[in-house]
């Protein structure tokens, strides 16, 4: 029998490796970023998701060492804001890539943020999922609502500045769309 400490496959080594690796990236992202931002609610989302994130990587790091259950073990991320969106379009300025880190702004942060959690979470999901390790699939699948938690309150601080706008279809079109599946009938024999 393998001990816990090596009861991992190659292709979960290798994946989480990725996840540890994108983890520090995201929380080197966060440091390097946080001295340029200006809006007051985001500096305190960066700090907030900072510390979640360094918590996160110290929890999938000391199961993935150790094979067991971590010290600290996985926690759920509260965002402070509500999960109000403002739908439609509005005419504005095309973007274009930056030419100098001095048009670095709160919307080109924020977009880095949202970036770096999706990809955070599409990362987590394919480790979870070539995870041998129980100890270390249940931590990398328990840390996806987290990421998706996190990207979440930075979209909805991007609509509320008006950097990321969300188109809505006409009722009409939701209706159709929502009506166009019924209910699975129960198999025979269940």
């Amino acid at each position: 029998m393998t001990s816990p400490q090596f009861n991992h496959g190659a292709h979960e080594i290798l994946d989480v490796h990725e996840v540890l690796s994108m983890a520090v990236s995201t929380l080197n992202k966060y440091t390097m970023l946080r001295p340029m931002v200006k809006d007051s609610e985001l500096l305190d989302i960066l700090n907030r998701q900072y510390t979640f994130i360094e918590q996160e990587y110290n929890t999938t790091l000391d199961c993935f060492r150790s094979g067991k259950d971590p010290a600290v073990p996985t926690q759920s991320y509260k965002m402070k804001q509500d999960n109000n969106f403002d739908y439609g379009l509005q005419s504005k300025q095309p973007i274009a890539p930056i030419g100098s880190e001095t048009e670095i702004n709160d919307q080109v942060i924020s977009t880095f943020l949202l970036g770096a959690l999706k990809s955070a979470a599409s990362f987590k999901t394919m480790a979870a999922l070539e995870a041998t390790n129980p100890v270390v699939r249940r931590v990398l699948a328990d840390s996806l609502p987290n990421c998706i938690e996190m990207a979440y309150e930075i979209s909805i601080y991007q609509n509320k500045h008006g950097y990321y706008q969300v188109p809505q279809l006409a009722e009409a079109d939701m209706k159709i769309i929502q009506q166009a599946y019924s209910p699975a009938l129960q198999p025979v024999g269940v």
